[in-house]
């Protein structure tokens, strides 16, 4: 840290970059002159309204701020600051520059929060990466105390949550000490919904397997009630928990968000479901402070969208680059972050815009053209990005009337781990990669070897159909999950045939 030179205090904060925050120094200088109180550095309105909401909260303490010339410079200056966790490091290094608060421990804190006008502490998003920062610069963190438990997940950073200004002077005085935040509660898995309360379709829940498994995108295509959005929302059930650090990693986007609860970090991978009429802004990501969408908020889980066809075209061609690079780039006039986004794409949609193509009775006057219509929404590239496709038929009455029966949930599940510990053991020295999905170029020449009879198959299958070289490739890669599903080293040809029949489906 830098040595005090006059009047100046120093401490610090960070800006936010998309998940990366970027540490940022608050100086403070007091000087001689007409009294006044600016903040400079590229402040936002958020940012420069912080004087009056520090000058509020100042005075609700008893005091008072000196007849001076009060300067804030946020360094670096060419760095756009947004935000209103601006306010906690400005009343913290203005009270240093006043030698309330001492300065030695003052420079050795990052800090953000928002002031209120009484001195309390408010709530503020993004205190995760803030507190991973602080660790790096071997820190301490100062926050809200509703904050506290979500910082102190970095246990490297010493992490104290005043309720207000007032129990920050105390602390720092000796009057009363704060004892650092303890880390918020790990929440489990407390999904009750069960695969087997799904009637029937059989096919669908080995594809759902397989999708789960490797990581696959799956399509379901299928008239209404047929159970999609049903099986669905029983994929989070079949996925293994998330390990420590992908925990952290997603925790890291939903801070940002401001959707963690109670600073509780969750095992469970997430699960977004956008309305169709979502805009290209909320599921790519973007506003004023170029937030997260909803690829992003599904990083590491699942991205559901029902009513696929619906979704309006430009937004649905925004996936294609985020399925096969694993991130997104959010570029706007004042920002150009960039968002991890590597989801499992789950899509449901109906076959035709009333939803009955298949049924003659009850049909409209257009089948079968609305069918080819209404799928004609869905671009070729996009549909080519999907490993796995299936009819999903109207549930038979009499698999309505028989009693639940099949696999539960759990032994689906544990056949999914065990393919899933597999693919960890075979790509463990491989970044970036975890499951089959993400295989490419050489390791999936080396990973996916096939039977010579598998081989003669999946090439007169490409011949036949005309298959691209993606569909090439993602046959191989979900032959290669069928594999570990079964415990199979090589790929024989049961597996590349089952990989074919779900790439053909329609």
């Amino acid at each position: 840290m830098k040595e005090n030179i006059g009047t100046i205090a120093r401490s610090y904060t960070v800006a936010f970059h998309g998940v990366e925050a970027k540490r940022i120094e608050v100086q403070v200088a007091l000087a001689s002159g007409l009294p006044a109180f600016n903040i400079v550095g590229l402040p936002d309105k958020a940012v420069s309204e912080a004087k009056e909401r520090v000058r509020a909260a100042i005075t609700a303490l008893g005091l008072a701020l000196p007849a001076k010339r009060i300067t804030i410079n946020l360094s670096p200056a060419d760095m756009p600051k947004t935000g209103s966790h601006f306010d906690l490091p400005i009343a913290l290094t203005l009270l240093a520059a006043m030698d309330i608060l001492p300065r030695e421990q003052v420079e050795r804190q990052f800090s953000l929060g928002e002031l209120s006008l009484d001195g309390s502490l408010v709530p503020v998003v993004g205190v995760l990466p803030a507190a991973l920062a602080a660790a790096e610069a071997d820190c301490g963190l100062i926050c809200p105390f509703a904050c506290g438990p979500e910082a102190a997940w970095v246990a490297a950073a010493r992490v104290l949550a005043p309720r207000s200004m007032l129990d920050l002077i105390n602390h720092f005085s000796g009057q009363a000490v704060l004892t650092e935040a303890v880390a918020g509660e790990i929440k489990g898995l407390d999904d009750t919904r069960d695969l087997r309360d799904v009637r029937g379709q059989e096919k669908a829940k080995r594809a759902l397997e397989i999708a789960a498994a490797g990581g696959h995108h799956l399509l379901m295509l299928g008239p209404p009630g047929s159970g999609k959005s049903m099986m669905a929302a029983r994929l989070p059930g079949l996925l293994p928990p998330l390990s420590p650090i992908e925990a952290l990693e997603t925790s890291m986007i939903h801070s940002l968000a401001g959707t963690l609860e109670e600073g509780g970090i969750s095992r469970q991978r997430p699960m977004r479901s956008p309305h169709h009429t979502a805009s290209m802004a909320a599921m790519v990501g973007g506003g004023r402070r170029a937030a997260p969408g909803e690829i992003s908020l599904a990083h590491n889980g699942v991205l559901f969208l029902d009513e696929f066809p619906e979704f309006p075209r430009a937004v649905l061609e925004t996936l294609r680059q985020p399925i096969e690079t694993g991130d997104v780039v959010v570029s706007r006039a004042n920002a150009h972050v960039r968002y991890p986004a590597r989801f499992m794409l789950l899509a449901a949609a109906n076959p035709c815009k009333c939803g009955y193509l298949g049924d003659a009775a009850r049909a409209c006057g257009r089948a079968p053209n609305c069918g080819a219509d209404y799928m004609g929404k869905i671009s070729g590239p996009l549909l080519d990005r999907f490993d796995l496709r299936i009819e999903v038929p109207a549930v038979a009455v009499s698999d309505l009337a028989r009693a639940p029966e099949g696999e539960l949930s759990a032994v689906v599940a544990a056949r999914v781990l065990r393919a899933r510990e597999i693919q960890a053991r075979r790509y463990e020295a491989l970044p970036g990669i975890c499951t089959n999905v993400a295989i490419e170029g050489d390791v999936l020449e080396q990973v996916c070897t096939l039977s010579s009879e598998a081989s003669s198959l999946l090439l007169s299958a490409v011949e036949k159909f005309g298959l691209s070289a993606r569909a090439f490739h993602r046959i191989q890669r979900v032959a290669r999950t069928i594999a570990d599903l079964r415990g199979e080293d090589g790929i024989a040809k049961p597996a590349i045939a089952e990989a074919i029949g779900y790439r053909l489906a329609f």
